[in-house]
């Protein structure tokens, strides 16, 4: 199947402010690309492409004093295959990993393997290692958290998320990371695209969404806590220890988010988008993924669904 999809973010900003963007898809997806995806800037704006230490393309700009609106929108091609299911029953000793993967075994700043080990152990020991013990995993997620859009909180912890028993996408997704990592399982946070296809429409405006990838059997696997069935149509864009390192903008000074949109829907075959969701929406809140001055003082990506709320929250439609 066919894809469009895309965004629009405007920021206002009292001075020139330098910003770190991680807007781009995934390098592992560009060769499905049927146009290109680039970062339009109105007004132009001189900017460069890096490459983070996680393998994301980020891109560097100094938004000027005033509006400033950053797009881009383009086609994809996609299997229009549900996720493949990881191979069954393959988990390597740690021993045997390779180096790369080895930080993802590591507590992060939202997942607090500390805090969950013994627990991860004493309800997920006994499954089978590999793909049998993470969708345990997954399945106890999904049960055990109740998803909440007004609950959102830039704050929460993979602890902090068993306790509460509430969350959205991104707290799904760091509780089951965090509990993997506690039984010696790689894994890592994803954020990107995910439209309504082959599920109901949500009426809900579209917005980026949260998953994570596992490392079994040699490679890396797609599992989904939130909706804990394989979904159709995720275009990754940035994939980090945790919602942390996938921040859709860092800006180093002020910068007011004036409107966020999403698109993802299917394309017929003379062009035309049908399916999928398209929700434009003004907000006067702080962007999801949208650092405040200071930088380092970060708002972590996608906190949570797409409603207006305070600046120390995010959005996210899961």
């Amino acid at each position: 199947m066919k894809i469009r999809a895309g965004f629009e973010i405007v920021f206002d900003c009292a001075q020139p402010t330098p910003m770190l963007l991680a807007l781009n898809i995934h390098p592992s997806r560009r060769r499905d690309l049927l146009t290109p995806q680039t970062l339009r800037f109105a007004p132009w704006l001189p900017n460069s492409v890096y490459r983070d230490a996680f393998g994301n393309d980020c891109t560097r700009i100094v938004a000027p004093a005033g509006t400033t609106t950053i797009s881009s929108d383009f086609a994809v091609l996609d299997s229009g295959k549900p996720d493949r299911p990881a191979p069954d029953g393959i988990q390597e000793n740690v021993s045997e990993l390779p180096d790369a993967v080895l930080h993802y075994l590591l507590g992060s700043r939202y997942c607090d393997t500390d805090r969950l080990s013994d627990l991860a152990w004493s309800y997920f020991g006994p499954f089978r290692p590999g793909r049998e013990r993470v969708q345990a995993i997954c399945d106890f997620v999904h049960d055990h958290l109740t998803f909440s859009y007004g609950r959102a909180s830039s704050q929460r912890s993979a602890w902090d998320a068993y306790r509460e028993r509430t969350g959205v996408c991104r707290d799904f997704a760091h509780l089951a990371i965090a509990l993997c990592r506690c039984v010696n399982i790689p894994a890592r946070y994803c954020t990107g695209y995910l439209g309504d296809f082959g599920v109901p429409a949500s009426a809900a405006p579209m917005d980026f969404s949260a998953w994570f990838e596992v490392w079994l059997g040699g490679a890396w696997h797609t599992f989904d806590a939130r909706h804990n069935r394989p979904r159709i149509g995720r275009i990754l864009m940035a994939t980090g220890r945790d919602a942390t390192d996938v921040a859709l903008s860092t800006s180093f000074g002020a910068a007011r988010l004036r409107k966020f949109a999403v698109t993802t829907e299917a394309l017929v075959e003379d062009g035309a988008a049908t399916g999928g969701n398209a929700g434009p929406a003004a907000l006067g809140a702080s962007a999801p993924g949208v650092r405040p001055p200071g930088g380092s003082a970060a708002v972590p990506a996608w906190d949570g669904e797409r409603k207006p709320v305070s600046a120390a929250a995010g959005r996210r439609r899961g």
